[in-house]
């Protein structure tokens, strides 16, 4: 039986089939079931919108298995990355109060990056802003995005280098 994920139909099918296996693979990641619950709902969203056919359900719960697996991993690395920050600022001494101008100077610098990412082409920019501030891994951008890993690399060193060259230029016309 052909599978269609954004029919009615098809998608009741599915997840009336799928559902269970979906948040006990969630769970056992995650031991958390609110957020397993948050798992399967946004994996069923995806399954929903991507507008994918499908030869079976067998085939549509694989699909929503990895999918599950996957965003129930990067939720977990997020925790993870939070809770080593959150250690790591237990841990680090007491940073004294910093003057306005050190304020002033931080803040005009993320604008002045911030300016920076939007002046790039698009397909430069999205894989530095998934490299930079998603926290990504090539080989996953690579599969967001459907190009080579290699790729990836390269557009991510190009996005670096121009981006280096604005703000040089940029830091010229202030000093």
């Amino acid at each position: 039986m052909e599978i269609k994920s954004s029919e009615n139909e098809s998608f009741r099918l599915v997840y009336e089939e799928v559902f269970p296996v979906v948040m006990r693979v969630a769970y056992h990641v995650t031991y958390n079931m609110d957020v397993s619950e948050d798992i399967c709902q946004e994996a069923f969203i995806r399954f929903y919108e991507k507008n994918i056919d499908f030869r079976s359900v067998d085939e549509a719960k694989y699909w929503l298995i990895r999918v599950t697996k996957n965003l129930s991993i990067n939720v977990m690395k997020r925790k993870s990355r939070e809770q080593a920050m959150v250690d790591k600022i237990k841990k680090a001494p007491k940073t004294p109060v910093r003057n306005g101008e050190d304020a002033l100077i931080d803040s005009e610098t993320r604008t002045l990056v911030r300016e920076a990412v939007e002046k790039l082409p698009e397909k430069l920019k999205s894989v530095l802003v998934l490299k930079e501030y998603a926290d990504l891994n090539y080989k996953q951008i690579a599969g967001i995005l459907h190009i080579s890993e290699s790729n990836v690399k390269v557009r991510v060193h190009r996005a670096r280098k121009i981006m280096e060259s604005m703000l040089d230029r940029e830091e010229m016309h202030v000093s």
